[in-house]
Protein backbone atom coordinates (compact mmCIF):
# COMPACT_ATOMS: atom_id res chain seq x y z
CA UNK A 1 0.00 0.00 0.00
CA UNK A 2 1.24 3.50 -0.99
CA UNK A 3 0.84 6.49 1.25
CA UNK A 4 0.36 9.52 -0.97
CA UNK A 5 1.08 13.09 1.09
CA UNK A 6 1.25 16.65 0.01
CA UNK A 7 3.03 18.91 2.34
CA UNK A 8 -0.28 20.56 2.91
CA UNK A 9 -2.24 17.27 3.56
CA UNK A 10 1.03 15.93 5.61
CA UNK A 11 0.86 19.37 7.55
CA UNK A 12 -3.34 18.99 8.18
CA UNK A 13 -2.91 15.54 9.35
CA UNK A 14 -4.52 14.21 6.46
CA UNK A 15 -3.10 11.44 3.88
CA UNK A 16 -5.20 9.13 1.51
CA UNK A 17 -4.40 5.56 0.47
CA UNK A 18 -3.33 5.50 -3.29
CA UNK A 19 -5.59 4.75 -5.25
CA UNK A 20 -8.29 4.97 -2.59
CA UNK A 21 -10.18 8.71 -2.59
CA UNK A 22 -13.39 8.76 -0.05
CA UNK A 23 -15.92 9.42 -2.65
CA UNK A 24 -19.72 9.28 -2.13
CA UNK A 25 -21.16 5.90 -1.63
CA UNK A 26 -21.99 3.99 -4.62
CA UNK A 27 -19.24 6.00 -6.80
CA UNK A 28 -18.20 4.33 -10.00
CA UNK A 29 -14.20 2.97 -9.81
CA UNK A 30 -11.81 6.06 -9.32
CA UNK A 31 -10.78 5.84 -13.25
CA UNK A 32 -14.35 5.55 -14.89
CA UNK A 33 -15.44 8.18 -11.60
CA UNK A 34 -13.26 10.63 -12.52
CA UNK A 35 -14.32 10.24 -16.14
CA UNK A 36 -17.72 10.21 -15.99
CA UNK A 37 -17.92 13.38 -12.91
CA UNK A 38 -18.39 16.97 -14.43
CA UNK A 39 -17.50 18.29 -11.53
CA UNK A 40 -20.62 20.06 -11.31
CA UNK A 41 -21.05 20.06 -7.87
CA UNK A 42 -24.83 19.00 -7.38
CA UNK A 43 -24.20 15.92 -5.09
CA UNK A 44 -22.90 18.60 -2.38
CA UNK A 45 -25.98 20.14 -1.48
CA UNK A 46 -28.10 17.31 -1.84
CA UNK A 47 -25.88 16.14 1.14
CA UNK A 48 -28.47 16.02 4.37
CA UNK A 49 -25.29 15.80 6.53
CA UNK A 50 -23.30 18.18 4.86
CA UNK A 51 -20.31 15.90 4.41
CA UNK A 52 -19.45 16.25 0.60
CA UNK A 53 -17.04 18.73 -0.40
CA UNK A 54 -14.83 20.02 -3.26
CA UNK A 55 -11.97 17.69 -2.93
CA UNK A 56 -9.09 17.53 -5.02
CA UNK A 57 -9.44 18.46 -9.02
CA UNK A 58 -13.31 19.85 -7.82
CA UNK A 59 -13.94 16.24 -7.62
CA UNK A 60 -16.57 15.54 -4.71
CA UNK A 61 -14.91 13.75 -1.42
CA UNK A 62 -16.01 12.97 2.02
CA UNK A 63 -14.94 14.94 4.94
CA UNK A 64 -15.76 12.57 8.03
CA UNK A 65 -14.82 15.70 10.25
CA UNK A 66 -18.17 17.05 9.82
CA UNK A 67 -20.16 14.34 10.15
CA UNK A 68 -21.01 10.90 8.82
CA UNK A 69 -22.71 9.69 6.15
CA UNK A 70 -26.26 7.96 6.52
CA UNK A 71 -26.19 6.41 2.65
CA UNK A 72 -29.14 7.92 1.97
CA UNK A 73 -28.31 7.74 -1.58
CA UNK A 74 -29.54 11.61 -1.94
CA UNK A 75 -25.94 12.25 -3.73
CA UNK A 76 -26.90 9.82 -6.31
CA UNK A 77 -30.22 11.09 -7.00
CA UNK A 78 -27.91 14.63 -7.86
CA UNK A 79 -26.02 13.08 -10.00
CA UNK A 80 -26.95 13.52 -13.46
CA UNK A 81 -23.61 12.24 -14.43
CA UNK A 82 -24.06 8.53 -13.19
CA UNK A 83 -20.74 8.80 -11.33
CA UNK A 84 -23.08 7.91 -8.37
CA UNK A 85 -25.66 5.79 -8.03
CA UNK A 86 -27.81 5.74 -5.49
CA UNK A 87 -28.02 1.69 -5.43
CA UNK A 88 -28.78 0.71 -1.88
CA UNK A 89 -29.03 -2.95 -2.53
CA UNK A 90 -25.21 -3.27 -2.81
CA UNK A 91 -22.30 -2.16 -0.56
CA UNK A 92 -21.47 1.40 -0.95
CA UNK A 93 -17.99 1.15 -0.74
CA UNK A 94 -15.06 -1.13 0.66
CA UNK A 95 -14.17 1.45 3.09
CA UNK A 96 -13.66 1.20 6.67
CA UNK A 97 -12.81 2.50 9.93
CA UNK A 98 -8.91 1.92 11.42
CA UNK A 99 -7.65 3.22 14.47
CA UNK A 100 -3.56 4.63 14.21
CA UNK A 101 -1.37 3.81 17.50
CA UNK A 102 -2.00 7.56 18.91
CA UNK A 103 -5.59 6.30 20.21
CA UNK A 104 -5.70 7.94 24.06
CA UNK A 105 -6.64 4.12 24.76
CA UNK A 106 -3.06 3.24 24.03
CA UNK A 107 -1.57 5.50 26.19
CA UNK A 108 -4.23 4.17 29.04
CA UNK A 109 -6.11 7.15 29.25
CA UNK A 110 -9.93 6.14 29.58
CA UNK A 111 -11.49 6.95 26.10
CA UNK A 112 -14.73 5.47 24.12
CA UNK A 113 -16.03 8.42 22.35
CA UNK A 114 -15.25 6.48 19.12
CA UNK A 115 -17.57 3.25 20.40
CA UNK A 116 -19.85 5.00 21.31
CA UNK A 117 -20.72 6.84 18.51
CA UNK A 118 -20.70 4.13 16.31
CA UNK A 119 -24.33 2.94 15.56
CA UNK A 120 -23.65 -0.72 14.34
CA UNK A 121 -21.83 -1.86 17.23
CA UNK A 122 -18.64 -2.41 15.20
CA UNK A 123 -16.06 -0.99 18.01
CA UNK A 124 -16.05 -3.01 20.97
CA UNK A 125 -12.90 -2.18 23.30
CA UNK A 126 -10.90 -5.78 24.70
CA UNK A 127 -8.88 -5.40 28.04
CA UNK A 128 -4.88 -6.41 27.81
CA UNK A 129 -2.47 -6.43 30.43
CA UNK A 130 -1.45 -3.52 31.92
CA UNK A 131 -4.58 -2.02 32.28
CA UNK A 132 -5.16 -1.19 28.24
CA UNK A 133 -8.89 -1.47 27.05
CA UNK A 134 -8.26 -0.63 23.17
CA UNK A 135 -10.24 -0.32 20.50
CA UNK A 136 -10.96 -2.98 17.81
CA UNK A 137 -12.95 -2.48 15.19
CA UNK A 138 -14.98 -5.45 13.47
CA UNK A 139 -14.57 -4.67 9.88
CA UNK A 140 -17.49 -7.32 8.88
CA UNK A 141 -19.63 -4.78 11.10
CA UNK A 142 -18.20 -1.34 9.98
CA UNK A 143 -20.05 0.33 7.22
CA UNK A 144 -17.29 3.15 6.69
CA UNK A 145 -20.07 5.21 7.95
CA UNK A 146 -17.39 7.32 9.80
CA UNK A 147 -19.63 8.06 12.61
CA UNK A 148 -16.25 7.57 14.97
CA UNK A 149 -13.63 10.04 13.02
CA UNK A 150 -15.56 13.69 14.02
CA UNK A 151 -15.16 12.75 18.28
CA UNK A 152 -11.56 11.18 18.46
CA UNK A 153 -10.05 13.88 20.21
CA UNK A 154 -6.76 12.45 18.96
CA UNK A 155 -7.90 12.15 15.43
CA UNK A 156 -6.71 8.72 15.52
CA UNK A 157 -9.35 7.63 13.22
CA UNK A 158 -9.38 6.99 9.39
CA UNK A 159 -11.89 5.57 7.31
CA UNK A 160 -9.91 4.27 4.62
CA UNK A 161 -10.29 1.82 1.90
CA UNK A 162 -10.09 -1.56 2.75
CA UNK A 163 -6.70 -3.86 1.59
CA UNK A 164 -9.07 -6.34 -0.20
CA UNK A 165 -10.20 -3.13 -2.15
CA UNK A 166 -7.40 -2.07 -3.07
CA UNK A 167 -6.22 -5.64 -4.73
CA UNK A 168 -9.48 -5.58 -6.34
Amino acid sequence: MVISLSRRRLLRGASSVAGCSMRPPWALPESEFVSACSRCGDCLPACPTRILVRGSGGYPTLDFMLGQCTFCGACGEACKDDALHSRTDADPWAARAAVAESCLASQRVVCRICGDACEVTAISFLSEPGGKALPRIDVSACTGCGACVAGCPARAIRVTCSEAALAA
